[in-house]
């Protein structure tokens, strides 16, 4: 797993890029199971413009391979999104930033930002809730054996209600 780091104590005031790569073994290290493969791209602009001040704009694109919710088979989902933060050293009371930037706390006497955390949360933020191929997408079998696909007319007759059916004709 590639780690998601940046030291801030080594540089002086200016702006930096980073790059980095999200897949699969670095969901599994949150244990998320439900996502069977990735490959995230993450960009990272940290502007340090003193000790205590320092901003990193994020760029997540990708794609992450889930079940689908109706059929169980592979489901790829595209991924973007561009989080922005301000990093906040101890405690403040400041619950928002005044720029509209999301915080991301550090304690008093940290050196490194690890932004693993936060490209892990943005991720699954940005997947939907309901995750379905589009029409026509899903395994047919699946479909047809949970009702909701096309019937065959030959599937027809060995359902448990094809009799009833007759029933309702000859009244």
């Amino acid at each position: 797993m590639s780690t998601m780091v940046i030291p801030l104590d080594d540089w002086a005031a200016g702006e930096r890029q980073y790059r980095f790569h999200a897949d699969l073994e670095f969901f599994q290290t949150f244990d998320n199971t439900e996502i069977l493969d990735a490959g995230i791209e993450v960009e990272v602009k940290v502007v340090k413009a003193g000790a205590h001040k320092v901003t990193a704009d994020l760029l997540l694109r990708g794609t992450v391979t889930v079940p689908c919710d109706r059929c169980l088979e592979p489901l790829t989902l595209p991924v973007e999104a561009e989080p922005r933060f301000r990093v906040r050293f101890g405690t403040g009371e400041e619950e928002l930033s005044e720029d509209g930037r999301d915080i991301l706390p550090l304690g008093a006497t940290d050196r490194e930002l690890d932004l693993a955390q936060a490209v892990y949360d943005y991720v699954c933020l940005s997947l939907p809730l309901q995750r379905v191929h589009p029409e026509g997408g899903c395994n047919p079998d699946t479909v047809r054996f949970l009702g909701q696909g096309p019937k065959d007319e030959e599937a027809a007759p060995s359902s448990p209600f094809a009799a009833l059916k007759g029933l309702l004709k000859d009244n």
